[in-house]
Order: structure tokens, then sequence, then C-alpha cells
């Protein structure tokens, strides 16, 4: 199975390290041995047709999903790890919450709490679960309401807002978390096309500031355009990784061509 990328500087650990994760939901095999490295400040884009394991590979990075077997570790901390004798363990839930807190992540159906103004959206997870006090959760929350362009939006509540505005609030509040990565699962895809180009500007942006960010998306300019790999999926398995530019040259397996044909 491919294993992308080198560390990021020389010594250091990739910041996000997968290998050979399987994941079963009753008899259907999900994950097939998935291995991924993910360097500080890249960007990896993972294509692929539907069903193919992208959206569950995401959740078992931050233990939204449990692996049946293989390792994960984030920031060079393991989350999880299997024995010699197939026993797949998990680090204690204190440590758990510590590593994932490492990660933000961001749905395909923006997950707010509808009850909640946008910047009580914000503040809730730090206020909280970090404990921060409110003056400081609050600055936080409006300069990355600026950074979205929705400091107008502060004391809307979501049913206010379109689809595109509440993706970007979406990332704004996963942002306030401070996390070190950003992982994004297919975050255009519930969107009408014309607000499509505002979330992708939003996280063109965090590329451009050397966030490191994992991707699931079935947009193919932003792949290319953005990403420092292209990581495509099917049937469960990692068959092709490459840098962007050489896998829209030549994806070098014959089912990514395929795919790449039918969606270009």
């Amino acid at each position: 199975m491919p294993n992308t990328m080198n560390d990021g500087a020389s010594g250091s650990a990739p910041m996000i390290e997968a290998r050979g994760v399987h994941k079963a939901f009753g008899s259907t095999q999900v994950l097939r041995g998935v291995s991924l490295q993910v360097a500080r400040g890249e960007v990896v884009a993972i294509i692929g047709p539907s069903g193919s394991g992208k959206s569950t590979f995401l959740r078992c990075l931050n233990h939204l999903e449990t692996i049946d077997r293989g390792h994960v570790a984030i920031e060079g901390e393991t989350l999880a790890t299997t024995d010699a004798q197939g026993r797949c363990t998990y680090v204690p839930d204190t440590e758990v919450r510590r590593i994932c807190a490492k990660t933000g992540m961001v749905f395909q159906h923006f997950n707010l709490f509808p009850h909640l103004t946008v910047l009580e959206n914000l503040i809730e997870a730090p206020l909280v679960v970090r404990g921060l006090a409110r003056d400081v959760a609050v600055a936080r929350a409006e300069a990355l309401l600026a950074k979205v362009g929705l400091s107008a939006k502060r004391d809307n509540y979501p049913s206010r807002l379109s689809g595109g505005q509440k993706q970007r609030v979406a990332i704004a509040r996963a942002l306030c978390m401070e996390p070190d990565i950003m992982l994004f699962d297919e975050p255009t895809s519930a969107l009408d096309p014309e607000l499509t180009g505002e979330v992708l500007r939003t996280m063109r942006e965090l590329a451009e500031e050397h966030m490191t960010m994992l991707v699931v998306t079935h947009e193919m300019g932003f792949a290319r355009e953005v990403a420092n790999t292209v990581a495509f999926m099917d049937q469960g398995e990692l068959v092709a990784a490459r840098p962007a530019a050489e896998f829209f040259a030549d994806p070098g397996h014959e089912r990514a061509r395929v795919f790449l044909q039918h969606m270009l």
C-alpha cells in the first residue's frame, strides 16, 4: 500500500501517521489496510468514488470511529496500535481526548447548534472544554469571524445563514479550538454550486497559512490547485498517492485513471 510523503522537518514526526488501518461495519470491510502520512503544513486531498471509505478513514483519525487493526499516531503520539497477536488498543481516554484535540473537524452538514447564535456556536467549546475566559473566547471568535468574512453575522442564528455561510462558521468554530490539523469531510458537497466558491476560498487561505489539512473532496479543481498530495481511495484501499501535479498528469493506477476521466 502506498505510504505518501516524507516527514516535515528533518527528524520530526509526521502530523498524521496511519499504517495498515482496517475497519469493518459488521461483515462489510470499509477500510482494508490504509496507510498514509501527512507532513506539517501539507495539504492532502483524498478523492475517490462514493463508498470507497474516505469519510470513514477521516473519522478514524480523530476517534469518531475506532479502528479494528492498524496504527494511528497524531504528531508522533500514538492514538491506537495493534500488537503481534492482532489486538488493537487505544491509549487511555484522557490521552485520547488530549491527542484528538490537536485536530479540528469540519463536516459535510455543518453540525451547528441551531439554538445558539453564530458567536455562541464559536465560543461554546472553548468555554466548556478548554475552560477559556469568556472575554478571551469572544475575542478569538470575533477575529475568526472576521477572517472568514462573517463579522456581520455574529448575532444571527444558523437558520438565517446560507449554506456557504454556515460552512464558513463551522470552519471558524473548528479553528476556535486552535487545532494543529484540520480535517475536512466533503465540506462543499451539501452546497449549491454558487456557494461552493466562498468555502473553498477560506480553505485556500488556510493552506496559504501552512495549516496542515486532510480534505476529503470531490472538487478536482481544489485538489489540483491547492493540495500538495492527492490520495485516491477505492473499495476501502488507498490505491494511489502522488504529488498533485503528477497525479493529474498520470495517477499511476488504472482505477484512478478511470475515475479522473469521469470527474474531469
